[in-house]
């Protein structure tokens, strides 16, 4: 299993400082180092720095695709960053939203399976250095130009570009499948072990699909982490991530995105109440304090360093890569760097190799 850290604008951390960050992980002997699209400063410009700084692998963990990317532009990015790295930079592709809300807003059909076969497909496509035509959906078949508005056919007009992989962001049974089949590796998130073991399947079975063996499209996942002394303050920093992935958003079906991915791993009844009190005006920390034990832990680690690697290995078992993506209650790069020693690879192997059971 490789391990990597995840560093990213809630950090609020300057540019330098993230540049430092990551050379600090390259020296703990972190493998790669990874950010989200969205914030400042931009994602694809953290990770040319890294490359430039360190030998360690980057990556984007996910850009919001159908939000505000055309293929085409995805594809020069990534080129850019395979050249800049010599082939040491990974794309990873969301949707950006779910809904039939969100997709009306972008200017696309509600049919994300179809949407992100394209988007995948053309991208992976362009980066071979091939000519892409325009799928149905992205090139607006049948209707006025507009978003996402890019060429019927696009081509970057260069070959032999070093390798860029396209990860697909997937939690859904169709996702997962559609990774197996079509993407260089699946992108997980807030999924218990339980949870990955049975996303293992569903990408095996896409990929069997495409004639590709079981267990070749690695799964790569952030695991969050909240070291501190302060175990309250942690507890908050940390829930607060949580709910505001897991609660549902009124007007959004209950059975989509990350509210549907708790509720099928056990937390549909816990939700539902908190977000009962949401609506009759309870604020996040309260809400946070009413989160179970169970549900927090059951997707992350917060408190003290001694026991987070165990932790950690607990939660990462089955995945071929994860990434430490670090939350802190307090401000600045301290904290940062508190949490990248307290989780270092070696650290985490070792607790890894001293519980077999959970490998």
């Amino acid at each position: 299993m490789r391990i990597g850290v995840g560093l990213d604008a809630r950090l609020g951390l300057a540019f330098g400082q993230l540049r430092e960050a990551a050379r600090e992980a390259a020296r703990l002997g972190f493998e790669s180092v990874w950010t989200p699209a969205g914030g400042v400063p931009d994602s694809f410009h953290v990770c040319a720095a890294w490359s430039q700084d360190t030998a360690l692998r980057t990556g984007i963990s996910v850009v919001p695709a159908a939000r505000i990317w055309t293929a085409p532009a995805l594809a020069v990015q990534a080129a850019t960053l395979a050249q800049l790295s010599s082939g040491r930079f990974v794309l990873g592709l969301g949707t950006g939203g779910y809904g039939p809300g969100f997709w009306a807003s972008v200017g696309l059909p509600d049919r994300p399976i179809a949407v992100m076969r394209e988007y995948v497909t053309g991208v992976r496509g362009l980066l071979a250095g091939q000519r892409v035509t325009a799928g149905p959906i992205q090139a607006r078949t049948g209707a006025e130009p507009g978003a996402p508005g890019w060429p019927r056919s696009a081509s970057l007009g260069l070959e032999g570009l070093p390798p860029a992989p396209v990860y697909l962001a997937a939690l859904g049974p169709q996702m997962l499948r559609l990774a197996g089949e079509i993407a260089d590796g699946a992108l997980l998130n807030w999924a218990t072990p339980e949870r990955i073991a049975v996303s293992r399947e569903q990408i095996d079975a896409g990929a069997a699909r495409a004639g590709r063996e079981p267990g070749t499209v690695p799964m790569t996942m952030y695991i969050r982490v909240c070291i501190d002394h302060d175990v309250a303050a942690a507890r908050r920093a940390f829930g607060t991530q949580v709910l505001s992935y897991a609660m549902g958003q009124p007007g959004t079906p209950q059975g989509a995105g990350y509210r549907g991915l708790f509720a099928q791993m056990g937390f549909d009844a816990e939700l539902s109440e908190l977000e009962h009190r949401r609506d009759r005006g309870a604020a996040m920390p309260e809400l946070v304090d009413a989160a179970s034990e169970q549900m927090l832990q059951a997707v992350g680690y917060y408190g003290p360093p001694g026991p987070a690697p165990a932790a950690f290995a607990r939660l990462a078992a089955g995945l071929d890569e994860v990434i430490v993506r670090i939350v802190t209650a307090r401000a600045g790069p301290e904290p940062v760097s508190q949490a990248m020693a307290a989780l270092t690879p070696t650290l985490i192997r070792a607790a890894e190799h001293a519980d077999p059971d959970h490998r």
